[in-house]
């Protein structure tokens, strides 16, 4: 997120991960440098570093079997500021890849997470997107807790879009909270996608998106949360606050986006409810493209899911996908995930509910 932010905290830490719960599939990760430098063009033709960490928690109650993070190292992608990687279901019903790219920015402040896990009998699948500005810290914060308070939301199975809503502005609340004794203002977006059985929920915070391949036509699952946007403009000032003109529209004319995760000194106005749609998951439905804005500036929806369904693996396509918004000139972090869904694999749903 290229954000010019009055508070801006220099934090020069890559925020590549994945974790991946529970016991469905594999995945493999990799970090690398093509120690690029501001204004300069480079191919991402990169070395990689297979190492990987692994760490297991046996006392999470959400879910049915033990924990399994397993995170790339993130040595080199400080460096460099590139890394990708992905996961596979062992039934085969689902894949899905991630490319990380510093680009020309000189810090890293996105971040992803991929998680799978069983809880109450049903295997679930989560996928993020974060975004920051103003630094990485609330970006970084969203990786580490999002999601893991989102499996503990009581309601999380029975009414997910209930907690999905609670679970966002609980977790922007205890980010801030945990913020409050430091000088930093750091923001973050989050776009999220969690697939339960046949039931893709979509929440978005902010100006990363989600875009589905449905029957061969791009579908965008969100709406960018700008300013200038008729109902958010309405929100903001109702609140008593200004949308202003600086070189972009922007609240208070210092924040690009109406909604986020962090920027304690807007918060009356830069609200983190997100906005959620749900989608199922049918036979038609053949991919699915989260990413933050360093893609989407410069490569549309149509472009996003027609590169994506050249590449069968989903690591290839997201690395494509990191390439062309980069050879397209962005100038911000380009990350992305491309989930692919494999209805072949079986005859019910992609994730079935298992006893």
């Amino acid at each position: 997120m290229v954000c010019n932010f009055g508070l801006r905290a220099a934090f020069f830490r890559a925020g590549a991960s994945v974790s991946l719960l529970g016991r469905e599939g594999r995945l493999w990760g990799f970090s690398g440098g093509v120690n690029a430098r501001p204004g300069l063009k480079y191919p991402l033709c990169c070395k990689f570093t297979g190492a990987r960490k692994m760490m297991v928690d046996t006392n999470n109650s959400t879910t049915d079997s033990s924990i399994v993070d397993v995170l790339p190292e993130k040595d080199n992608v400080e460096d460099g500021g590139f890394a990708s990687g992905g996961w596979r279901s062992e039934d085969g019903k689902l894949s899905c890849g991630y490319s990380s790219f510093r680009g020309k920015r000189s810090s890293m402040e996105d971040f992803y997470d991929v998680k799978t896990a069983k809880i109450d009998g049903h295997t679930v699948c989560l996928f993020g997107i974060f975004d920051g500005h103003g630094g990485s810290r609330a970006a970084e914060y969203l990786k580490e807790h999002l999601f893991e308070n989102l499996m503990k939301h009581p309601q999380f199975v029975t009414d997910t879009k209930l907690a999905i809503s609670e679970t966002y502005q609980k977790t922007d609340s205890d980010f801030l909270e945990a913020e409050s004794n430091t000088f930093r203002d750091d923001g973050s977006t989050a776009s999220t996608a969690v697939l339960v059985g046949r039931q893709l929920y979509v929440a978005n915070v902010g100006d990363s998106r989600a875009v589905i391949s449905k029957a061969g036509k791009a579908i965008p699952l969100s709406e960018d949360h700008k300013p200038n946007r008729s109902d958010e403009r309405k929100r903001i000032e109702n609140a008593g606050g200004v949308v202003m003109w600086a070189g972009t529209w922007r609240v208070g004319g210092v924040l690009a986006m109406s909604r986020a995760f962090g920027n304690r000194l807007l918060k009356q106005f830069v609200v983190a409810e997100p906005e959620i749609q749900e989608q199922e998951v049918t036979e038609d439905l053949e991919c699915l493209v989260l990413a933050s804005d360093g893609l989407w500036d410069v490569v549309p929806n149509e472009d996003a899911v027609s590169l994506a369904k050249t590449v069968e693996e989903p690591e290839a396509a997201a690395r494509k996908l990191t390439e062309t918004a980069y050879m397209r000139g962005s100038a911000d972090n380009i990350t992305c995930v491309v989930v692919r869904f494999h209805h072949k694999a079986d005859l019910d749903s992609p994730l079935s509910t298992e006893d």
